[in-house]
């Protein structure tokens, strides 16, 4: 077998993996909602979820370090992983999870579009990461033709010119999940991809375990429902990083990391059958609008972490 041969079979096999990685990813969206219901039929509570999920998820981290034998982090990496826990094991989750009960899995998905523009643009700031100014003008015309989205479903509800309250959980959900990945994506060349993921959910178990026995639903809530939790918990928060990463360091980073603009787009269509969502051809424009801003303005965006630096 020749070189060349070898390394079409790593791109090829680095592809799969990248896309097996997004395709889970892309099901958090239909998932969280088949968990949490809706405003009429409400399942389980958005944070029980997310401390449940976090909790399952910690849990798998703690058992993947310990048979690796994995060093502690040392005391610098400490205060990353501590805002990539507060972003995307908390913040992310319970904001994502009050506003799928109240607006479609296909709306959601027009606005977790705009995630690796976000992620770039914060590590800009927090990192002090320098970006072309054509970077700042497709960042500023994605998120315009989001606020636009939301406001033309405003105005479909008689809402009149205003965003809903769930658009804004979503953008500060957005916001959550980028803050994290940028803290994440400073230790990850040091502690390692995997060992950020397991490290940041072991360190939100003295929280996420307490919190999930303290918001233990109730009333009973259907199989669906905590199949769906188990979802979030064990692919979602967890397996989904190692194939996404394996493929990564497989493929390559450059070509592999591409795949991430069909998420929305799964998110979307698996909504069809989990939730029984419409396929709306305004949901699907503007995602498509949101997903070319992002690949022109990733373009000029120098030095921005991977948008999944640590959790989604």
């Amino acid at each position: 077998m020749t070189t060349e041969t070898q390394r079409r079979k790593r791109e090829a096999l680095g592809m799969w993996l990248g896309l097996l990685g997004v395709a889970i990813f892309a099901l958090t969206l239909p998932m969280t909602r088949l968990a949490t219901g809706t405003v009429d039929h409400p399942q389980l509570s958005p944070w029980f979820i997310t401390f449940a999920r976090a909790a399952l998820a910690g849990g798998l981290s703690v058992a993947f370090l310990a048979l690796t034998r994995s060093p502690r982090p040392t005391r610098s990496q400490l205060k990353p992983l501590a805002w990539a826990t507060l972003g995307n094991c908390l913040g992310f989750p319970v904001l994502l999870g009050f506003a799928l009960r109240h607006v479609p899995s296909g709306h959601a998905a027009v606005f977790t579009a705009l995630l690796p523009l976000t992620t770039a643009a914060m590590a800009a700031w927090v990192l002090h990461q320098r970006a072309r100014l054509g970077f700042w003008l497709f960042a500023g015309l994605g998120a315009s033709l989001v606020v636009g989205f939301a406001w033309i479903r405003a105005t479909q509800h008689a809402q009149g010119f205003a965003l809903e309250w769930a658009d804004l959980a979503l953008i500060g959900a957005i916001i959550s999940a980028a803050i994290g990945y940028v803290y994440g994506a400073q230790i990850t060349p040091t502690l390692g991809a995997e060992r950020v993921i397991c490290w940041v959910c072991v360190l939100a178990l003295p929280v996420t375990v307490p919190g999930t026995i303290l918001m233990w639903p109730d009333t009973p809530a259907p199989v669906s429902a905590w199949l769906a939790l188990l979802y979030v918990g064990v692919f979602s928060m967890w397996a989904g990083f190692f194939a996404w990463y394996r493929g990564l360091a497989v493929g390559g980073a450059l070509k592999v990391s591409q795949v991430q603009l069909v998420q929305p787009f799964i998110s979307i269509l698996a909504a069809v059958p989990l939730l029984g969502e419409p396929l709306e051809t305004m949901t699907l424009g503007f995602t498509l609008a949101v997903v070319a801003t992002v690949f022109a303005g990733k373009r000029f965006a120098a030095g921005s972490p991977s948008p999944r630096a640590a959790l989604t």
